[in-house]
């Protein structure tokens, strides 16, 4: 059984990371480098670095940032915001990403999925799926979440799985921030329809919450942001209690 993985995510903006609800209402949680040295040594699997405005500003993820981080740590490391060709790409794993993360631009451009698998390999391609239910239905978000568009989460799953990417990141945007815990039906129901990982994303508030995602929404890893932002959750003590809960991780 491969051990599942804790994912801090790093949400940036203006050179620092910042943590909202629901999307909206952001705070500042510090310097995104030195927060990325200090989940490196605690034990985190891989971290996440998210550039959340370059989309909405036209504008390219911060190689300068990126490179920094890289150098200070020695988990994986995924990079994702205004990604949109295959030479965006290149550069951001010439500077110390270890795979990126897509979501905009795989909607406008599905093949960009296609062409990165071939180029980089699967493993190196994230696409990262930001939905919430209207009406009964997950429906797929862009943007930052601020675009709806007329895609089904799990439709849009299973052509992104078939295109090669190498894991989804999705992120209930209802359950974002709220620390209610994650959509756990909605994940599992992911778990059924395609074959790769599935990060859970949107909604981790407690410890309870992460075992809750691994047994109940069969996530492959689970990742969050204020919960270690701000202390409240320690990685080792998360561990620790998922290992006490028959869930395998790497300690």
């Amino acid at each position: 059984m491969l051990a599942k993985r804790i994912i801090p995510c790093l949400d940036i903006k203006n050179g620092r990371t910042v943590k909202g609800v629901n999307f909206v209402d952001l705070r500042d949680a510090g310097d995104p480098v030195e927060l990325a040295e200090i989940y490196s040594a605690e034990g985190a699997d891989e971290l996440v670095f998210l550039d959340i405005s370059a989309t909405e500003e036209r504008r390219k993820t911060l190689v300068n940032m990126v490179r920094s981080v890289a150098e200070k740590i020695n988990i994986p490391f995924t990079v994702g915001g205004g990604i949109s060709s295959v030479e965006d790409v290149d550069i951001l794993l010439n500077n110390g990403a270890d795979k990126v993360s897509i979501n905009s631009s795989a909607v406008k451009n599905p093949q960009l999925i296609n062409d990165l698998a071939q180029k980089f390999g699967s493993q190196c391609v994230v696409v990262a799926i930001d939905a919430k239910q209207i009406d009964g239905q997950w429906i797929v978000h862009l943007v930052g979440g601020k675009v709806p568009t007329e895609l089904n989460l799990f439709d849009w799953a299973v052509e992104v799985a078939e295109r090669g990417a190498g894991e989804i990141l999705f992120t209930s945007m209802d359950n974002d921030g709220t620390k209610n815990g994650f959509a756990n039906e909605a994940l599992a129901k992911l778990s059924e329809l395609i074959n790769i990982p599935i990060i859970a994303s949107g909604g981790a508030g407690n410890i309870q919450h992460f075992v809750d995602s691994f047994k109940e929404g069969k996530a492959d890893a689970a990742l969050a942001a204020s919960v270690f932002h701000f202390k409240e959750i320690e990685i080792k003590a998360l561990k620790q209690e998922l290992r006490n809960n028959n869930i395998e991780v790497r300690i």
